[in-house]
């Protein structure tokens, strides 16, 4: 009953049809943030764009300034010096046709995955495994590189990847309740301007169209979108 009280109360502090500017959103999101563990804060942006044009795809990563308040476990499919500069730089699990082996057994003990080019021809055939779950490295990621040192490091600091839906939205976890006001205006700013900047030439009319956030017990509070530029 206290926990229906509770989410009784926070639903009727947000005005319907209202959009808040963006500190004002923020501090209603962490107010209403009241579980008994370290909520995230969420973010849906309504893009006008059809994904299911190829050329409107909306895709990218970004380092958040302020970090994700997350634990971030990285697997990274490598032999030899990479592997062993993967482990180096704070991979949680690294391997080969022995990690492979893992991975279609259902043992995916990561959140990110990132492979060295030759390791391609190994990863493709877990696509069916890992693609859907979001995990499947891609150059155009930084997630196949041979620069693993930096991609590892760059997973484990608050980089998140971003990625459009069949609707044209976009879901992105931006910190923690715990976070103060500043550094989650901060972090949304650097994924809208990231969004912003990755809009599709294809895309027509307005394309950011509604933005709203959200703890991850807590009632949608929607945002003015004017609010949102630096």
């Amino acid at each position: 009953m206290a926990h229906n009280k509770r989410h009784a109360a926070a639903v009727a502090s947000v005005k319907k049809g209202h959009a808040y500017p963006l500190a004002e959103a923020i501090a209603l999101v962490k107010g209403n943030a009241r579980a008994k563990f370290d909520e995230t804060v969420e973010i849906a942006m309504n893009l006008g764009i059809d994904p299911r044009h190829a050329d409107q795809m909306v895709r990218g990563l970004i380092s958040l300034p302020k970090g994700t308040g997350k634990t971030v476990r990285v697997g990274v499919f490598a032999r030899g010096a990479k592997a062993e500069e993967a482990l180096a730089a704070g991979a949680d699990v690294v391997g080969a046709d022995d990690l492979a082996e893992k991975v279609q057994a259902g043992e995916i003990a990561f959140d990110r995955c990132i492979a060295t080019p030759d390791m391609m021809a190994l990863v493709g055939r877990l696509g069916k495994i890992l693609g859907p779950r979001g995990l499947m490295p891609n150059p155009k990621l930084g997630t196949v590189t041979m620069n693993v040192k930096d991609a590892v490091i760059a997973a484990k600091s608050g980089q998140i990847e971003f990625r459009a839906e069949k609707a044209g939205i976009i879901h992105a976890g931006i910190g923690k309740a715990s976070f103060d006001e500043a550094a989650l205006a901060e972090n949304i700013r650097a994924l809208v301007d990231a969004i912003q900047k990755a809009k599709p030439a294809g895309a027509k009319g307005t394309y950011l169209q509604k933005v709203a956030l959200s703890s991850s017990m807590g009632p949608g509070v929607t945002v003015d979108v004017a609010t949102l530029a630096g």
